[in-house]
This record gives C-alpha cells, sequence and structure tokens, in this order.
C-alpha cells in the first residue's frame, strides 16, 4: 500500500469516527434528552471502544499481511452495517423498555459501542503500512500518520456540527458515516508489488466485491428507516402531533408547546386558549401582575403561546422572544395557527436592543440566539421576563445559574416567570428556588400532576413585591413547598436528570 493511500485511509476513519460520536449524541436526546450525563456516557463509550479497537488492530496488524488485510476488511464493512443501522439499534432498544438512567448506559453501549471498536480496529495496520513505505523516514511518517488522525478528527466534528447534522439529520448522517467506511475497503489490498501471482490478487478483488456489495444495500436500505422526526435541526429533532382539537409541538418527544385548532368562521387573531397547564399558570400570573403595557423577555420561544396570549390581550404591549433554533421558529408559523399568524402579523427580527430589522410597527421582536448570549449582551431593559428554554426535557444548564438570574434582574425591572421540569421537590427546583430566595424577597411556587415518569412541570415567580393571589389554579395544579438546595453556579451547575 502507498504512504498516501494509508494517509487518506486514515484520515477518512477519523473523520467517520468523530461525525459518528457527535450524531450519537444528537440522536440519544429524542429517547433520553440532552444533558451532561448523556453526553459524557456517550463520549465515553464511543473513547472506549476507539481505544479497544486499537489494542485488537494492533494484534491483526501482527499477522500474515494478506490476512491482516482480510481482518481490516471486514471491520470496516461491518463497520459500515452498524453504524447506519445504529439509530435503528437504539430505536428498538428504546422500544423494548430502555428508560432511565441505566436505560440509557445500556443503549448507549449496545447502540454504538460495537462501531466504535471496529472503526479504529484498522488503524495500528495503516500505521505500519504508512511507515514501511518510506524506510529510512520512520519518524516524519509516524509524525504523518498521528497528524492525519487529528485532523480527520477536526474534520469530522466541524462536518457534523456545522454539515451534516444541520441539513441532512442524523440518521442519514449515521448512513453517510457507513458508505464513508464501505468506501475505503476497496483501497485495503495488499497492491500488486506485494502479489505472489495473479491469482492471489484476483481472490482478494473477488472477496472485496462480495463483501462490499451486500453492505452497499444494506447501508443504502437504511435511509428507508426515515429521519428520528419529522423536521431536524443540529438542535432539535421536532414533531408536530395532532390530537383531537388540539396541535402539539414536540421537541426531542418532549412536549414544548400545544394550540387548539380554528373552529369554523374563527379568525386568526381571537385570543388563543391556553392548553398546556403550566402556561396556564404563567399566564394567569402575569395577567394579575403586569400592567397594560409591559415590555416582556421571553427567554425560549417553543410554540410562542405566551407571547401570543400577551400581545392578543395587550395592544399596547411588546415581547422580544429568545429562540436558540430558527427552526422551531418556521415550524410553528406553519402549525400554530395562532402563534403564526401572530408571528406574520407582528414579528420582525430584533437586535439586541430591541430595534426592528424590518417591520416598523412590529410588537413580537425576535431572536434567534442562546438566551444566556442574549441577557449577557442586551442593550434594554424589560417590564418582566419569563424563562421557559429547554433542551430535551431539562433546562439548559447555563440558563439555570445564579449568575444568570442576576444578569436577568441587572435588566428587568419586575417580575420573573420560570417553568422547569423535575421530580417533586428535586435538585432543579431546590438550586433555582435558592437561586431566585437569593435574589428577590418573594418568590412563590405551584407544581402540577406527577408524571409516570416521576416527573412534575414547576413553576415559579419572583419579585421585589409580594404577590396578589391567584383566583383559580389550572387543574391539578396547587402551591408547593420547595425545600433548601444549593443555588447552581457557572462553576457547580445542574448537570440533568439522572
Amino acid at each position: 500500500m502507498r504512504f498516501w493511500t494509508a494517509i487518506v485511509i486514515i484520515t477518512c476513519l477519523a473523520v467517520v469516527g468523530l461525525t459518528y460520536e457527535i450524531a450519537a449524541g444528537r440522536v440519544l436526546a429524542p429517547f433520553f434528552g440532552t444533558s451532561l450525563i448523556t453526553w459524557t456516557a456517550v463520549i465515553a463509550t464511543v473513547l472506549a471502544g476507539f481505544s479497544l479497537g486499537n489494542a485488537l488492530g494492533g494484534l491483526v496488524a501482527e499477522r500474515e499481511r494478506r490476512a491482516a488485510m482480510r481482518a481490516v476488511r471486514t471491520a470496516l464493512v461491518t463497520t459500515a452495517i452498524l453504524m447506519a443501522l445504529s439509530p435503528t439499534a437504539l430505536a428498538l432498544l428504546y422500544a423494548l423498555g430502555a428508560r432511565g438512567t441505566g436505560g440509557m448506559l445500556l443503549s448507549v453501549v449496545l447502540a454504538f459501542f460495537p462501531a466504535s471498536v471496529l472503526v479504529s480496529l484498522p488503524s495500528p495496520l495503516l500505521a505500519k503500512l504508512a511507515v514501511e513505505a518510506r524506510p529510512g523516514r520512520e519518524g516524519s511518517s509516524l509524525g504523518m500518520v498521528l497528524a492525519a488522525g487529528s485532523v480527520g478528527a477536526i474534520f469530522g466534528a466541524i462536518l457534523a456540527g456545522f454539515v451534516t447534522l444541520p441539513l441532512i439529520g442524523s440518521a442519514a448522517t449515521f448512513t453517510a458515516c457507513g458508505a464513508a467506511a464501505l468506501f475505503c475497503v476497496p483501497f485495503v489490498r495488499a497492491g500488486a508489488s506485494d502479489d505472489d501471482d495473479n491469482g492471489a490478487a484476483r481472490i482478494e478483488r473477488r472477496e472485496v466485491r462480495a463483501a462490499v456489495g451486500p453492505a452497499a444495500l444494506i447501508v443504502v436500505a437504511s435511509v428507508a428507516n426515515g429521519s428520528v422526526c419529522r423536521y431536524e435541526s443540529g438542535l432539535s429533532c421536532i414533531d408536530v402531533v395532532q390530537r383531537g382539537s388540539a396541535i402539539q409541538l414536540m421537541s426531542d418527544r418532549t412536549q414544548q408547546a400545544a394550540e387548539r385548532t380554528l373552529r369554523p368562521g374563527e379568525p386568526l387573531e381571537s385570543s388563543p386558549e391556553l392548553i398546556l397547564e403550566y402556561t396556564q399558570w404563567l399566564w394567569a400570573r402575569m395577567d394579575r401582575d403586569l400592567g397594560e403595557a409591559p415590555s416582556v423577555l421571553f427567554i425560549g420561544g417553543g410554540g410562542y403561546t405566551l407571547p401570543t396570549a400577551l400581545l392578543a390581550s395587550r395592544p399596547a404591549a411588546e415581547a422580544i422572544a429568545v429562540e436558540i433554533d430558527p427552526l422551531i421558529t418556521s415550524v410553528v408559523r406553519a402549525h400554530l395557527p395562532r402563534a403564526g399568524a401572530m408571528i406574520e402579523r407582528a414579528g420582525y427580527d430584533a437586535d439586541r436592543t430591541g430595534g426592528a430589522a424590518s417591520a416598523d410597527d412590529g410588537r413580537l421582536g425576535i431572536v434567534h440566539e442562546d438566551g444566556r448570549v442574549y441577557i449577557n449582551e442586551a442593550g434594554r431593559r424589560f417590564d418582566a421576563a419569563v424563562m421557559d428554554a429547554f433542551s430535551s426535557g431539562s433546562v439548559p444548564a447555563h440558563l439555570a445559574t445564579i449568575e444568570t438570574y442576576r444578569r436577568l434582574k441587572a435588566i428587568v425591572d419586575g417580575p420573573v416567570y420560570v417553568n422547569l421540569i423535575d421530580t417533586p421537590d428535586g435538585r432543579l427546583a431546590r438550586g433555582i428556588h435558592a437561586i431566585l430566595t437569593e435574589l428577590y424577597p418573594h418568590v412563590d411556587a405551584a407544581q402540577g400532576p406527577v408524571s409516570d415518569r416521576g416527573q412534575a412541570n414547576t413553576v415559579l415567580a419572583a419579585a421585589e413585591a409580594p404577590f396578589d393571589p391567584l383566583d383559580t389554579l389550572p387543574r391539578d395544579y396547587a402551591p408547593v413547598s420547595i425545600g433548601p438546595g444549593r443555588a447552581f453556579t457557572d462553576d457547580r451547575g445542574w448537570f440533568g436528570h439522572r
């Protein structure tokens, strides 16, 4: 094998390995959420696979040359199949009942560890061939081998994060990983200079064709499984589901918003009927606390149902909605009639000062960026703020720290409203409650019904002045007492549900 052929294959497999690792973390989110724990599990599992694969590959590299080549080709073919079918394996494990942290760990190992082992198995043989191809230049050859692996890993990370996952989705990314591994197989052969006779070369070519053909069919067929969700970006995996008269927006299989379909003859401008109970509590609190012309900051656009309720009920109000994923805004415009109509009628692209980039008369400014970045750099003040940002089924850790809320208090003159999902009196609820009670003298909290996963929406309101009691509460919601906890910081923060 030529030196540069070995280097190119090493680079290609490094690209595949890192792309696969990042895609594994993304495809895990619809089943088990996104958190420090899930990413730790994915990274540890894939790296463990790489380590074992390199160790086994070293043993393979010591075999007779043709036997070693055959073993490497078999590993690459198997890698292609396993990578292409990883989303299917994950969905099957979830369907069989894998739940919780234990189920997540088991699923990660079974779905991603085997391919991680096999994709790194060829590397020792390829490194050996590269070094042997340039006698007397062993040092520089080994340096190029190591550099090729690093460059490939860098390119794979960039490819996954900026290209494949945002543009073609996770399922197609896995298929592309499998196809790339399969593409390397024909180049792993002894070569004419190493042939004992032409018969051996012909046998080798037949082996390659026999292995690649069926594997290619499986890899291509994996595309037929489709995406794990209806709409997918590098940040969200979104489904739109209609149940009865309600249109539900699901992100990573967690319900983010819901809106009732329009009745015959009902105008789009009608005040929305909030379906989700936590939004009913937040809106009841906002409706009681705010004046006729409030300026409200929403961190987390979601289904835009609360900004729509605010603007529909108060013609002089204005809102800034900070939503990190433009895809969510596009899906809302296409599928949620009232919120979509409000965005169409009053929405505009807003900068951090709240200035309009388009519609001069817009009242709903939309900013597509991370909520923490907006809070840190906002150049205007607000009368109230709603913290309702989610990554899968949990609050992003960097939005659940006392530094975030201190900065929020610096730009918000009035109350702050928070929605989160946690176990009753769980660590997240106690941490956020500790932050709010440290910054505000008055904090109210309520909790909704506990789901079959043992979690519930906890909603909080914090202000400098006492809150007037609400006349009614949403169904199954009640005031709740939250125990003492440690306020999360940027240094020691929330790490996700176990």
